[in-house]
């Protein structure tokens, strides 16, 4: 029986029914700048059939669903054979199997296929985030196997392939379309790979062994296959690991148990043993750090895309409920002081998607001027903008007040998505300590950098001092390691100001360089100087359903 009490007034309807490509401006922008003007066409649609998709209620109630039933681990069969098997939900098969038929695992091979691919990851991923792990480590696995053309002959077609073949485990040479993941962490070293423990016996046929060993984390172990480092007779070597091997028997994978994780939870990671498990060389013996190096990088890359995901969504489900939502007399959109946070969380935003969506198209272009720019720019990136997603989707959960912290609205899930991606493939200490690497030993990188920050000079005062008081660190060496996050977050900040000086709006321009370069904000969301044009920065950052 209905009371009379119970109208409801003055609650937003829900963001849903809506494209997320073509609602986002900071990403279309980039799309049509980054992409060869043949391209943009087919691009343009076929990002906006994804968005459309990733904006619809269906989309949003798998990502619900997938995340309320997480994975299960089954270890024996009834009967007690042992089969490590993982069931999922229908969601995760739905959401995952629909981002390989629109191409997330397929970049390497198509013109301008970064750009493509990171623009799709950006905006299905905004659905829901677990997924997007065993999307990225398929996609970033390709550059690796390439230092082995057999290996890359059978594994690649696979692994682009836009056919999702679900979780049954049988040998790759029957599937058309696979996954990959990949183990590195073990319990006793974390990020320092070097102090591997998992032992790699060769065996008599030429670049066969078998291993032995434990991996801390191995996401998404129902994946094909897995790329794995080990300790072989000439030193850490990387190998690739079957699921299943070529005779239709299981390979040796025991699955010990699934991570309870504080985000995540849609996706399955998991304790490993290998117990005379079968594995084929990749690379030299003794060089695998050098050859997975590749697909670390493009994991990192994909942390700041996901990153850049969880920010925009948040900040546009932050800005459509001001939008509707009333309070002391008027709009909260149009309250100044609302207006102000909500700016300032979507330059956030905006300068993650341009910084992610620059380094995508460096990808695309194969040419030692790239390459060097993306092996400082990378870990720079992947230091600040995962570092940042956080403090902002908090800030965007506030703005919604209660209704923000009850589970129905979705953004706890993003919350507790946050801090992920500043830990997955190594955290903010190896990040800055990657970027010291880069300016010791390797000059061409730093000039690369310096020359994509300077082709903004003279635009904006702001930025051309913080330009040169980046210098100035850069040629004091005393000290470096203990303040190398410090200088890590004033390289990121100076390639984010020159980006949106060069192409954004501006008012965005203005605001990020006088708050982020020029001095002029406090230590938390909302303090932008109230001189700025901030509701054209909110506008632009609105989700219009």
């Amino acid at each position: 029986m209905a009371t009379t009490t119970h109208t409801v007034t003055n609650q937003p309807p829900p963001l849903v029914g809506y494209d997320v490509f073509t609602a986002d401006h900071a990403l279309t922008e980039a799309v049509e700048r980054h992409l060869p003007l043949e391209l943009l066409d087919e691009a343009r649609q076929e990002l906006s059939t994804l968005g459309t998709t990733a904006g619809s209620a269906q989309a949003q109630e798998w990502g619900f669903l997938a995340n309320e039933n997480p994975p299960k681990l089954r270890t024996h069969d009834r009967y007690g054979h042992r089969i490590d098997h993982v069931d999922f939900h229908p969601a995760w098969h739905r959401l995952l199997g629909h981002a390989v038929t629109n191409g997330l695992t397929n970049a390497w091979g198509r013109p301008g296929g970064h750009v493509r691919r990171a623009a799709g990851f950006l905006v299905w991923t905004q659905t829901e985030a677990g997924h997007g792990c065993p999307l990225s480590m398929t996609h970033a696995a390709v550059p690796a196997l390439r230092t082995d053309p057999a290996l890359a002959a059978f594994w690649e077609p696979k692994l682009t392939s836009q056919i999702y073949e679900g979780e049954e485990l049988r040998p790759a040479a029957d599937k058309t379309g696979v996954l990959f993941g990949m183990g590195m962490t073990e319990k006793q070293g974390g990020s320092d790979v070097r102090a591997n423990t998992t032992t790699a016996t060769p065996l008599e046929a030429d670049g066969e062994y078998v291993l032995t060993g434990h991996k801390w984390f191995c996401s998404a172990p129902m994946s094909d296959a897995f790329l794995v480092l080990a300790q072989a007779p000439g030193g850490l070597t990387c190998f690739l690991v079957p699921r299943v091997r070529e005779d239709g028997n299981r390979n040796v994978f025991r699955i010990q148990r699934l991570k309870d994780k504080l985000g995540n939870r849609s996706n399955a990671s998991s304790e490993v043993e290998f117990d005379g498990t079968w594995a084929r060389r990749v690379g030299e013996e003794g060089r695998g750090v050098r050859t997975i190096i590749e697909m670390v990088a493009a994991t990192r890359l994909d942390c700041v895309v996901g990153s850049a995901a969880l920010m925009r969504q948040a900040v546009a489900q932050a800005v459509h409920h001001a939008a509707y939502r009333s309070a002391f007399g008027g709009v909260l959109i149009d309250k100044p002081l609302m207006r102000n946070v909500l700016a300032d969380l979507a330059l956030e935003s905006e300068a993650a998607t341009t910084l992610a969506m620059r380094l995508a198209a460096a990808y695309d272009t194969d040419s030692e001027q790239e390459r060097a720019f993306l092996r400082i720019a990378v870990p720079a990136a992947k230091y600040w903008v995962t570092k940042r997603c956080t403090p902002t989707t908090a800030e965007a959960l506030e703005c919604l007040g209660g209704n923000g912290y009850v589970e129905e609205s979705g953004m706890p899930r993003l919350l507790r998505e946050s801090p992920l991606n500043s830990i997955w493939e190594g955290s903010g200490n190896v990040q800055a300590l990657d970027v010291l690497r880069a300016l010791q030993r390797e000059p061409l990188a730093l000039n690369a950098f310096l020359e994509e920050v300077g082709k903004a000079r003279g635009a904006d005062h702001r930025l051309d001092g913080a330009i040169k008081d980046l210098l100035a660190e850069l040629a004091d060496l005393d000290g470096i390691e203990a303040r190398a996050r410090r200088l890590v977050e004033r390289m990121a900040l100076v390639l984010q100001g020159s980006l949106l000086v060069r192409w954004a709006p501006p008012a965005v321009a203005d605001a990020f360089c006088a708050s982020r370069l020029g001095g002029d904000w406090g230590a938390a969301f909302g303090t932008l100087p109230h001189t700025l044009d901030l509701a054209a920065v909110v506008e632009r950052a609105r989700a219009v359903v």
